[in-house]
C-alpha cells in the first residue's frame, strides 16, 4: 500500500508539471491586443468644420458696412469738433464713434481671411455716393420718415449733406447730426438684417444683431432728444 501511495503522488505532481507548462505559454498571445489600440486614434482625424466658412451675404455686408460706418465715424468727428453742442447729442456721437470704429477694423479683418477685396479708405464727403440734382439738407426742419438721402435705402450720406453738417453750428449743428443719423442707423439696420436673414458667417451675424439692436435703442434716444431741442 505505501509503494502505491507512492506512485498516486508521483502521478499527480506530473499532472501539475504539464498543466503549469501549459499555462506560462499563454500569455505570448496577449501583445495581439495593442496594435489595435495604437490604431484607434485614426478614428478621430474627421475633417474639422471650417470655422471661415462664409456666402456672398456675408462678404456684401462687410463691404457695405465699413463704408457706412466709417461715415457715421466722420459725421461724429465733424460734431465733436465743434462748440455750442448740447451735451447729450455730443455723448451720443461719442458712443458712435466707440463703438463703430472697432467694428470696422474686425470686419477689415474678414474680408482678409476670406481673400476679398475690403472697402477703400474713406474720403471726406463719399462722393461715390453722390446723388444727381440732391442738395443740401435743412438743418431746422425734420423730415418725414424716409424723405432723406441714401443710396438704395442705405442711408449714406452725399457730399451735399456732408458739407451741410460741417457748415452747421450750435443747435442748428446738434439737431442736423440727429436728423442724418437717424436715417443713417436705419440704413445700418436695413443691413444688418438682411445679413442677419441671409449670412452664414456666425460672427458676423452675431455683430448684425448687435448693431441692429443698439442702433434701434439709439434712433429712440435721438427721436428724443430732437424733441427737446
Amino acid at each position: 500500500m505505501h509503494n502505491k501511495q507512492i506512485a498516486v503522488a508521483i502521478a499527480a505532481a506530473a499532472v501539475l508539471v504539464t498543466v503549469g507548462a501549459c499555462s506560462n505559454s499563454e500569455p505570448s498571445t496577449q501583445p495581439s491586443a495593442s496594435p489595435a489600440a495604437t490604431s484607434a486614434p485614426s478614428s478621430t482625424n474627421a475633417a474639422p468644420t471650417d470655422a471661415q466658412a462664409h456666402n456672398d451675404a456675408d462678404v456684401a455686408f462687410a463691404q457695405g458696412m465699413i463704408p457706412h460706418h466709417q461715415q457715421a465715424v466722420e459725421m461724429s468727428d465733424m460734431l465733436l469738433a465743434k462748440e455750442g453742442i448740447d451735451p447729450r447729442v455730443v455723448s451720443l456721437a461719442q458712443e458712435i464713434k466707440a463703438a463703430q470704429a472697432p467694428e470696422i477694423e474686425t470686419m477689415r479683418g474678414w474680408l482678409t481671411q476670406w481673400g476679398v477685396a475690403g472697402a477703400p479708405p474713406m474720403t471726406s464727403g463719399m462722393p461715390g455716393h453722390e446723388m444727381p440734382g440732391h442738395g443740401s439738407m435743412p438743418g431746422h426742419e425734420m423730415p418725414a420718415h424716409g424723405s432723406m438721402p441714401g443710396m438704395s435705402g442705405d442711408g449714406m450720406m452725399s457730399p451735399n449733406d456732408m458739407a451741410a453738417l460741417q457748415n452747421a453750428k450750435s443747435t442748428e449743428a446738434s439737431r442736423l447730426f440727429l436728423i442724418q443719423m437717424i436715417e443713417h442707423h436705419r440704413g445700418a439696420i436695413s443691413m444688418a438684417r438682411n445679413e442677419i436673414d441671409n449670412g452664414e458667417f456666425g460672427p458676423a451675424i452675431d455683430m448684425a444683431r448687435q448693431i441692429s439692436s443698439s442702433q434701434q435703442e439709439e434712433i429712440t434716444s435721438m427721436e428724443q432728444l430732437l424733441k427737446s431741442l
